[in-house]
C-alpha cells in the first residue's frame, strides 16, 4: 500500500497531536496477522471470557452469598415452604423473578462450558503444531496457569447457587482434601469455616469466583496477549512465508472487521444456546442437604475425567505410622491431574532436551510432520476421553443396559490400552500422510484429461499441484536429532563424557526414535536414516532462527 489507510491515518494524527502517539499506532495498527482458520480458536476462549464477565456482573446484583436459612416463598410452587440458603433462595429468585435473569444465568454457563473449551482447543492446536518451541516457552506456561485457574473458577461458580447437584460436587471436593495426608484436614477447616458444610464456603467461594481469580485471569490474558504481540504470531508454512515475515491482513481494518464479527458470532451462538438449550435447571434438584444426592448427576464435561477416575478406582485403603490413606481417593483425585499439568509444563522443554533444538521457530508444523509429537498428543486425548466416558458409567449403564459392573473393568482396561493404541494408530497414520504427500509432489494431482496410448491403453494426466499448495506440503522439515550414537559428532569431535554414560545414551536412543525424517518427500527413493537427513537438514539452515 503506498497511502495510510483513512481508518489508522485519522485516529493517529489526533492522538498524536494530543499523547505524541501517532507513530506507535501507525506501527501497531498495521501490524500483520496471518491467515488461518486455527488462529482464531484462541480468540473463541477470549470472547468467552469478556462474556462472562458482563453476565457474571449482571448476576451479582442479584446473587445473595450467604448460607443463612431462609424459607422459599417465591412463584415456585413445588419449593414454596422449602428451606434453603438464602444462595439458593436469591439464585430462584434471579431465574424466575428478575426479567432476563434465567437467560443470563444460562448465557454465563453456556460460555463457562465454552471458555475452557476454547482453551482446550486452542492449546491442543498450540500442541500439535509446536508452536510452544522458542521463543514462545513462556507463553506456554502462561496458558497452562490459564487452563487451571479456568478449572478452580468453573468448581467456584457452579457451587454458588448451593443446590443438590453443586453441593454433591463440593462433597467431593471435601473428600479429596479430607484423603491428602498431614493437611487435608486443615485444608478442610480452612475452605468450610469448620465442619462440613459450614457456614463459610458459600461466601468464601464468591469472593474467589468474581473477585481472586478473574482478577488473576484478567492479568495473565493481558500478559499473554502482550507476549503473543511482541513476539509475533507463528504461521502454517506455505508460498512466501519464512522464519522473517508474517504473511497475513493487517490489524486495522481487516483483522479487526473479520475479529468483531467473530465476537458477536460467539456471542449469538452462546445467547442460542442459552434461549433453545435449557443447562442447569437447578430448582428441578432442590436445595443442597447432605444426606440427599441426586441419581444420575454429572459435573460439567471439564471436570468429568476427575469424576470418572474416582468411579473406576478399585477400594483401596493403607495405615500408616497412624495415619489412614484412603488411596481409592487420593491417586484417581490427584494422579489424572497431575499427570496431565505436568507434561503440559515439561513437554517442551523435555523435546528440546530430546532433539537439542534450541533454534527459535515461527513457522508451525503439521501435525503429520511430526507424528510422535501428535501420537502422544492424541494418546492424551483418548486418556481424558476414557476417564470422562467412565464418569457416567451409571447413565451409560442405565440407558445402554449395559451392567455397571462391566463399564467399570472396560474402563479400567481402556485406561491403559486405550492411549497405547491411539498412539500407535495416530504415529501410523502421520506416517502415511507423509508418504501421500510425498506421492502429490512426485506424481502431481489428477487432472481429469484421459489419454489413450498407441497401445490402447488409457491412463490419466498428472499436472503438478498448485503453487500454493505445492509450497505448504514442501514446508515440512525433518524433525532435529542429536549427534549420532557412535560417541562422534559428524566433525569427528568427540562428546563430552555425559552423553556417554547411560543418561546420555538414553536422550540419544530416545532422539533417534523421536526425531528424523520419516517419510522424505523427495530424493533417491531410499530413506535416509533419522539421524543423517536430520543433521544435513540442521547443516542446511545454520545460522537461521534470529528473525524479526
Amino acid at each position: 500500500m503506498t497511502e495510510m489507510p483513512k481508518a489508522i491515518a485519522g485516529p493517529s494524527a489526533y492522538l498524536d497531536d494530543r499523547l505524541g502517539a501517532g507513530n506507535f499506532l501507525r506501527r501497531n495498527l498495521r501490524k500483520i496477522f496471518p491467515d488461518h482458520w486455527s488462529f482464531l480458536l484462541g480468540e473463541i476462549a477470549l470472547y468467552s471470557f469478556i462474556i462472562l464477565l458482563l453476565t457474571g456482573t449482571f448476576l451479582t446484583f442479584w446473587f445473595q452469598p450467604s448460607m443463612h436459612h431462609v424459607v422459599y416463598d417465591g412463584p415456585y410452587e413445588p419449593l414454596k415452604g422449602v428451606g434453603m440458603s438464602a444462595a439458593y433462595d436469591s439464585a430462584l429468585h434471579i431465574s424466575f423473578e428478575v426479567r432476563g435473569g434465567l437467560l443470563m444465568r444460562q448465557i454465563h454457563h453456556w460460555a463457562a462450558l465454552l471458555f475452557v473449551a476454547g482453551l482446550v482447543v486452542h492449546m491442543l492446536r498450540i500442541f500439535f503444531t509446536g508452536a510452544y518451541r522458542k521463543p514462545r516457552e513462556l507463553n506456554w506456561l502462561i496458558g497452562i496457569v490459564l487452563f487451571a485457574l479456568a478449572l478452580v473458577e468453573g468448581l467456584t461458580g457452579y457451587s454458588l447457587p448451593d443446590d443438590l447437584l453443586s453441593g454433591a460436587g463440593l462433597r467431593i471436593t471435601q473428600g479429596v482434601l479430607l484423603s491428602i495426608p498431614l493437611v487435608g484436614t486443615y485444608l478442610s477447616f480452612f475452605l468450610f469455616g469448620g465442619e462440613y458444610p459450614g457456614e463459610d464456603v458459600i461466601p468464601r467461594f464468591f469472593t474467589i469466583h468474581i473477585l481472586l481469580i478473574p482478577g488473576i485471569l484478567v492479568a495473565l490474558i493481558t500478559v499473554h496477549l502482550i507476549l503473543m504481540w511482541v513476539q509475533k504470531h507463528t504461521q502454517m508454512p506455505g508460498k512466501g512465508r519464512t522464519e522473517a515475515n508474517v504473511v497475513g491482513a493487517p490489524l486495522m481494518p481487516a483483522f479487526m472487521a473479520k475479529s468483531g464479527a467473530y465476537l458477536m458470532f460467539t456471542f449469538a451462538v452462546l445467547a442460542g444456546l442459552a434461549t433453545f438449550t435449557q443447562i442447569n435447571p437447578i430448582w428441578l434438584f432442590g436445595p443442597y442437604t447432605p444426606a440427599d444426592i441426586s441419581a444420575g448427576s454429572q459435573p460439567d464435561w471439564y471436570m468429568g475425567f476427575l469424576e470418572g477416575s474416582l468411579r473406576m478406582m478399585p477400594a483401596w485403603e493403607i495405615n500408616f505410622l497412624g495415619y489412614t490413606l484412603t488411596l481409592s481417593v487420593l491417586i484417581p483425585a490427584l494422579g489424572p491431574i497431575g499427570l496431565i499439568f505436568t507434561g503440559l509444563v515439561l513437554y517442551p522443554f523435555l523435546e528440546r532436551w530430546i532433539t537439542g533444538d534450541r533454534r527459535e521457530h515461527h513457522i508451525c508444523d503439521r501435525p503429520r510432520n511430526n507424528p510422535h509429537r501428535t501420537a502422544i498428543g492424541v494418546a492424551a486425548i483418548t486418556f481424558y476421553g476414557v476417564l470422562l466416558l467412565i464418569g457416567a458409567n451409571d447413565l451409560l449403564s442405565a440407558n445402554l443396559y449395559v451392567s455397571l459392573f462391566a463399564t467399570t473393568w472396560f474402563g479400567r482396561f481402556a485406561f491403559f490400552l486405550g492411549p497405547a493404541i491411539a498412539y500407535v494408530i495416530t504415529y501410523r497414520i502421520c506416517v502415511g500422510l507423509q508418504r501421500r504427500d510425498a506421492q502429490l509432489l512426485h506424481h502431481g494431482v489428477e487432472s481429469g484429461v484421459i489419454r489413450r496410448s498407441p497401445q490402447g491403453e488409457y491412463t490419466e494426466i498428472h499436472v503438478p499441484p498448485a503453487e500454493d499448495i505445492a509450497a505448504h506440503v514442501r514446508g515440512k522439515k525433518p524433525v532435529p536429532v542429536l549427534e549420532s550414537a557412535d560417541g562422534r559428532r559428524p566433525d569427528g569431535e568427540v562428546l563430552p563424557q555425559a552423553a556417554r554414560g547411560p543418561l546420555g545414551r538414553l536422550r540419544i536412543w530416545m532422539s533417534r526414535t523421536y526425531g528424523g525424517e520419516k517419510a522424505p518427500l523427495e530424493g533417491d527413493g531410499h530413506e535416509r536414516t533419522g539421524e543423517s537427513a536430520a543433521v544435513a537438514a540442521r547443516r542446511g539452515e545454520h545460522g537461521e532462527g534470529k528473525t524479526r
